[in-house]
């Protein structure tokens, strides 16, 4: 009597041929990356969420705007303290050392306003492209690993002249486990890089009305 085989995912990886054995490694490593992606971004969007708001409160507290900017120094580690920090600091070079300003200080703080808001959401981006690449992908090369196997598989049935399922059945697990650990990498990446990406231009957009705000505010006391 044959022994019973192996379906185990570790016997099947074991039993696959090289090919199929270094995409399902692949597919792996993807998919630990993505999730390590995933967690980064989470983590880094609540941080970003929390500094703001406490920086919202700061700015809307009534102290005065002077007395905030030389408590958070020139180079804050907020994001919103950045962007603040960045027209604070135009501000104040538009001054003239006989009390008067210099022409276009308006447009200038809110181009560096601008620039400083444009890093933010550039550094906030990194990591989402990666997401994006594992959800578009991983499924394919899950698929190159699947075909490749049941190729093989049928090389082995042509080869042994025997078409029992009990002959086919373990090349063809061990394929289709390849289009498995793809769908495995992509569904995550997929998922949480439409909501990721929503969060982030959440966030962005938040830091736009800010500067927007404060460009505002400057802009009525350089009226006035």
């Amino acid at each position: 009597m044959e022994a019973a085989v192996d379906f185990s995912m570790w016997a099947l990886f074991a039993r696959a041929t090289l090919t199929v054995k270094l995409v399902m490694v692949v597919l792996v490593i993807a998919s630990f990356w993505s999730w390590s992606v995933i967690i980064q971004k989470i983590i880094s969007y609540r941080a970003a969420r929390r500094e703001a708001a406490q920086f919202d409160r700061a700015f809307w507290s009534g102290e005065p705007l002077d007395k905030l900017f030389d408590e958070i120094g020139a180079e804050p580690s907020g994001r919103s303290a950045r962007i603040f920090a960045a027209g604070m600091m135009e501000w104040r070079r538009s001054h003239r050392q006989d009390g008067g300003l210099i022409a276009n200080a308006t447009s200038r703080i809110d181009r560096s306003m601008d620039v400083a808001v444009a890093k933010e959401a550039e550094e906030m981006q990194k990591g989402l492209p990666i997401l994006a690449t594992v959800g578009s992908t991983a499924p394919f090369v899950g698929l190159f690993g699947t075909v490749w196997g049941i190729m093989n598989a049928f090389i082995e049935i042509a080869e042994q002249q025997n078409t029992n399922l009990a002959v086919v059945a373990p090349g063809i697990a061990e394929a289709l486990l390849a289009t498995g650990l793809g769908l495995l990498a992509a569904i995550p990446a997929v998922i949480f890089y439409n909501k990721l990406s929503a969060d982030n231009d959440r966030i962005v957009a938040g830091y736009e009305a800010f500067a927007d705000e404060f460009g505002t505010i400057l802009s009525r006391q350089l009226d006035s």
